[in-house]
Parts: C-alpha cells; sequence; structure tokens
C-alpha cells in the first residue's frame, strides 16, 4: 500500500508547488497593476492642499448630511470624536450617535460631555434595527443627537442612525475616529460634481495613533511609539493609496471602509440597509449597492477619493489585533460566498470580474495558499527534493518585491497626502516596510486562516471587545 501511496504524492510535489508560485505571482501582478495605477492617477491629478478654495466653490451647493456614528464601549474617545465632527467645514448636517448598548460609560461621557437631556423624535421604520430606549439632544448642539438603544451589533446600530436621519445622505464614521476639518467636505465632491450616477464615496483611512488631539483635530501628526501601530500604519498607506484607488480607477470597488464612508440614503435603504447576519457590513452593503444599481440598468459610480483623511485608533495589542483580522477575513468570505454568483458574470461587468476575481485571488485563495507555501517548501527542502539556494531565492524575492510595493505606497503618500511633516518618519516607514514582510505578514495569514476556520465552522458574533487606550490630547 505504501509502494503505491508514496508515487502519488511525489507526483502532487511539482502541480502544487507550481500551484502555490503561480497564485503568488498573480498576486504580485495584481499589487504591481495597483500601485501603476494610483501612481497614473495622482500624477494626473497632482496634490491638492486648497481646502479654501474647495469651500468657496462647494459651500453652497453641498447636500445636507447625517453622519452616523455606532459606538459600543467607546468611553475613552467618543467625546473627542463628536466635537471633531461638530466642528466640520459643513454647510448643513447633523452628527446622529448610536450608543447600541454599551456595557461601559459611552452614554454617561456623552450626556456629561455636552449636557444632554432627554427629547421625543418620531423616525421611519424602513430598516429592522433592536428597540430604541431614548433620544438625547441640547438646544445648544443643535447638529447633535444622541440615541441609546439595545444591543445588536455595528449593522444593527447603523440601520437605527439611517432610519433616525434626514438627510439625502448619510455618511458612517466609526466612533474612535477624527476627521479632518474639511473632510466631508472633499467626501461629497463627486455627489456634487456628477450627482445622477455617484451613489457612494470613501475617503482615506489614517491612524491616529502617535499623533496629538486637541479640540476634536489632529494638531500634530506623528508615528506610533510601539511597534504593532508602526505596522499597521505601513498596512493603511497601501491599502487606501494604493488598492482603494486602483480599483477606484478600474470602476470595481468592492469596500468602502465602515470607518469613513459616504452613502445615499435612498439607495441603502433600497439595498436593505446593513445587513445583521454578517461581520462584515461595510464590504457587504457595497456589494448589496452593486446588485440593486445592476438590476435598474442605469450607469452609477462608487468612488474612493484619497484627499479626505478619517484618523482612527490602531489596536495596540497582539489579542485585539488578531479578533479585528479575523473579523475581517470572516466577513470577506461571507460576503463573497453569499454573492458568489455574481463572480466572472458578465452581467455585473467589472464588479464581477475585476472585483470579485480579486476577491478570490486575495480573500479567498490567498491565505491558505500562503501558509501552504509557508509549509511546503522547507518542508521539500527538509527531504532533499528542493535546493537550498532556490529556497533562498524565492524566499527573498518574495520579500523584496513586498518591500516595493510597500515604498511605493509610501511615494504616493508623499505624492499626495503629505502628512508626515518630518524625513525621519519617511525614513521609519520605510524601515517598517522591511520588518512588515519578516514575520508580521506570515502572521496576518495564520490569523486570516483563523477567520477561514471560523467561517466554515459558521461562527457568530458582532462587534467583540476591542479596548482602546484612547488619543494623545494637546
Amino acid at each position: 500500500m505504501t509502494e503505491m501511496i508514496l508515487p502519488f504524492l511525489l507526483s502532487l510535489v511539482e502541480p502544487v508547488a507550481w500551484f502555490i508560485i503561480g497564485t503568488g505571482l498573480a498576486q504580485n501582478g495584481v499589487y504591481f497593476l495597483q500601485l501603476w495605477l494610483a501612481y497614473r492617477y495622482l500624477g494626473r491629478r497632482g496634490y491638492d492642499e486648497a481646502g479654501n478654495t474647495l469651500w468657496r466653490q462647494y459651500a453652497d451647493v453641498t447636500p445636507p448630511i447625517a453622519l452616523l456614528v455606532p459606538a459600543f464601549n467607546e468611553e475613552e474617545t467618543i467625546v473627542e470624536s463628536v466635537r471633531s465632527l461638530l466642528a466640520l467645514r459643513y454647510a448643513s448636517f447633523e452628527v446622529i450617535v448610536v450608543n447600541d448598548g454599551s456595557g461601559d460609560g459611552t452614554l454617561d461621557a456623552l450626556v456629561r460631555g455636552f449636557d444632554l437631556a432627554p427629547v421625543r423624535r418620531s423616525w421611519d421604520d424602513a430598516l429592522p434595527h433592536k428597540p430604541i430606549r431614548g433620544i438625547y439632544r441640547n438646544p445648544a448642539f443643535p447638529s447633535l443627537l444622541v440615541v441609546d438603544k439595545d444591543n445588536g451589533g455595528k449593522a444593527d446600530a447603523l440601520n437605527a442612525g439611517i432610519n433616525l436621519s434626514r438627510m439625502p445622505l448619510f455618511c458612517a464614521v466609526d466612533a474612535d475616529s477624527v476627521l479632518e476639518p474639511d473632510a466631508l467636505l472633499r467626501c461629497v465632491e463627486p455627489f456634487v460634481d456628477d450627482p445622477d450616477e455617484t451613489v457612494a464615496v470613501g475617503g482615506t483611512i489614517r491612524l491616529a495613533n502617535g499623533c496629538v488631539v486637541k479640540d476634536g483635530c489632529v494638531v500634530s501628526v506623528g508615528l506610533p511609539k510601539r511597534i504593532l501601530p508602526l505596522l499597521q500604519t505601513m498596512e493603511y498607506l497601501r491599502a487606501f493609496l494604493m488598492g482603494r484607488l486602483a480599483w477606484s480607477e478600474l470602476k470595481a470597488v468592492t469596500l468602502i471602509s465602515g470607518a469613513f464612508g459616504v452613502f445615499r440614503r435612498n439607495l441603502a435603504v433600497e439595498a436593505g440597509g446593513y445587513s445583521h447576519d454578517t461581520v462584515g457590513e461595510d464590504i457587504e452593503i457595497i456589494v448589496k449597492i452593486h446588485r440593486l444599481m445592476v438590476s435598474r440598468g442605469k450607469p452609477y459610480r462608487i468612488q474612493f477619493v484619497p484627499e479626505p483623511v478619517c484618523w482612527t485608533e490602531a489596536p495596540s495589542s497582539l489579542s485585539v489585533l488578531r479578533r479585528q483580522r479575523i473579523r475581517w477575513q470572516r466577513g470577506a468570505l461571507e460576503t463573497f460566498f453569499r454573492h458568489r454568483s455574481m463572480l466572472f458574470n458578465p452581467r455585473y461587468g467589472r464588479i464581477g470580474t475585476l472585483g470579485f476575481g480579486h476577491m478570490l485571488l486575495v480573500d479567498v485563495l490567498g491565505p491558505p495558499v500562503e501558509v501552504l507555501g509557508y509549509l511546503f517548501f522547507p518542508l521539500l527542502w527538509w527531504l532533499d527534493m528542493l535546493d537550498t539556494d532556490y529556497l533562498v531565492i524565492f524566499a527573498a524575492l518574495a520579500c523584496v518585491f513586498g518591500i516595493f510595493i510597500s515604498v511605493g505606497s509610501l511615494i504616493l503618500e508623499e505624492l499626495e497626502l503629505r502628512r508626515f511633516p518630518r524625513a525621519r518618519d519617511l525614513l521609519v516607514l520605510t524601515g517598517i516596510a522591511i520588518v512588515e514582510n519578516l514575520g508580521y505578514r506570515q502572521l496576518n495569514n495564520i490569523w486570516r486562516i483563523e477567520g477561514w476556520w471560523q467561517f466554515l465552522r459558521g461562527t457568530k458574533g458582532n462587534w467583540g471587545a476591542m479596548t482602546r487606550v484612547g488619543f494623545t490630547r494637546g
């Protein structure tokens, strides 16, 4: 029996090796394409810092907007975040904070921070959500509404906010976030320029770890002192200034970050709002809007705009970061397999071929194939079936290409946002671009395999405990 099994296993070695190498080359090819598309866009658009010009141009024509802030155990940062939203340069907006049954002092912090009192307000029942326990307001802050409700998860809290909103647009913002003063104005620019076709717009997410926040604004940009947030700083640069920008150029955006995105309210309601049965509600609602718009047969745009910046706090501990990455992976898989009929379906055009093709390559196949490679090639070397020189060259090429992509993203940051004022910060991030390929990337893929395992087991859950340390205040 062994004599039959061993030749069969040996016959699989070469196909498996080429499958791993081929998948890796395809991923690297996609990353290179993203980098080129992002560079082309920024070269065409150029660096833009004309915030005052934008204000004079759009202040009188911006549509009213509701900012929805779902909050669960955000006592440390919620007041600072709300102050930043109330200080935005925008003509007509309302901030709706939805306390989703927090177990800490989130509601008390809001009541004390803004001297709130209970009020009555009617709302639409278009989308399902858990019961509302109370609504709070203070006439001194007419643009602020605080909603207290039973715990139902982030999607449930956002649906409640949509029901309570009365504006044609809404902006979903994480409670641990700080927007730059002109971020909202920049994010709605596509809605003003192309009101008929623009249905959703996302902005850039940056990490506030290491920055100084005063009166709801980031007054001093700095790098995190701890290694985990530093590694995530490079990740976010790559994800937004390269990934999201490239897919926006290709008109195949499948994700607008749940931390900062603007939507047409009526279309979000028609699409069914945020789904309760997934932890990836941000990617799910975008795919649902794609399906809705394709069914209508009308042209539409879902766009990423790099200039609006939202600062958020990144996890500082391995345990919190692990839970976040497992949840992200599980959410991507839930959406992909729920809407798998869109994959390579000509009816859905670029979103079915490019968008879902990318999800298949990076989210579905990526983690298991990469982890298989971590185990497979060293095993071949140990069995003396792979030359040491080939193993070293393969590992070195993978590492060098990863560094190249990260450094390329850092160059894009200098071309577009220029949020790091010191040359020393850029040198530190260049070093991080090297370090992240020597353990951190591999650890992330192991966490994503855990997300795969939870998806296969049908694990359910929503927010999870995401411990905050709070902003550095000036």
